[in-house]
């Protein structure tokens, strides 16, 4: 696909995410900064677009860069992550993209960091989903045990640390963000009752 072709497609691009959050042009230049008649060139395909308005416009609408310009999707969309071993825990990575949301696999082995209570902080978000078998979680001052399809959510600026005192071993999914970008589940939602 040629340059021309990815960035002609940007503005139907743009339109479309603006109008499915239905948001008015004046909304998307408040919140970007870059000015109605811009915005209004850019979905019309009169300005051709540019990473300076294409960065804070990603933002906004809460989606990657590539989303925007339409980057081919790989010719084999399988992850072939490469185990990460690390003081006896393996990570398998579940994403190839840098940045952004990472997804992993966490394997711990039964009995893993038993006696280690040191809690660690670090910038970002993050969101743990347990397999099977049960893990420990120090969250500050609070201690919770999580079993299979336990789900926990937290600001790694709060103090954690995680292990597995269990004779069994345990797996996880973990998805790690940076700070304030966080795991968006959605769903249909329910439908009413008909009132009569």
């Amino acid at each position: 696909m040629a340059d021309e072709d990815v960035l002609q497609n940007v503005g139907p691009r743009l339109r479309a995410l603006r109008t499915e959050r239905g948001a008015t042009l004046t909304d998307v230049a408040r919140e970007t900064g870059i000015s109605v008649s811009t915005l209004s060139r850019l979905e019309s395909g009169g300005r051709r677009p540019a990473l300076e308005l294409l960065l804070p416009l990603a933002r906004t609408y809460g989606v990657a860069l590539d989303e925007l310009v339409d980057v081919p999707a790989p010719t084999d969309p399988r992850v072939h992550g490469h185990p990460i071993e690390h003081d006896g825990m393996t990570m398998v990575p579940l994403t190839r993209q840098a940045g952004g949301l990472q997804a992993y696999k966490q394997l711990f082995p039964p009995r893993w960091q038993v006696g280690n209570t040191e809690q660690k902080v670090h910038e970002g978000h993050e969101w743990l989903y347990v397999l099977s078998g049960r893990i420990r979680l120090l969250l500050g001052p609070r201690d919770f045990v999580l079993s299979p399809g336990e789900v926990v959510e937290f600001d790694t600026r709060v103090p954690h640390a995680f292990s597995n005192p269990f004779a069994e071993p345990a797996e996880t999914l973990i998805l790690v963000g940076p700070q304030g970008e966080r795991m968006h589940v959605r769903a249909r939602p329910a439908e009413r009752p008909s009132s009569q």
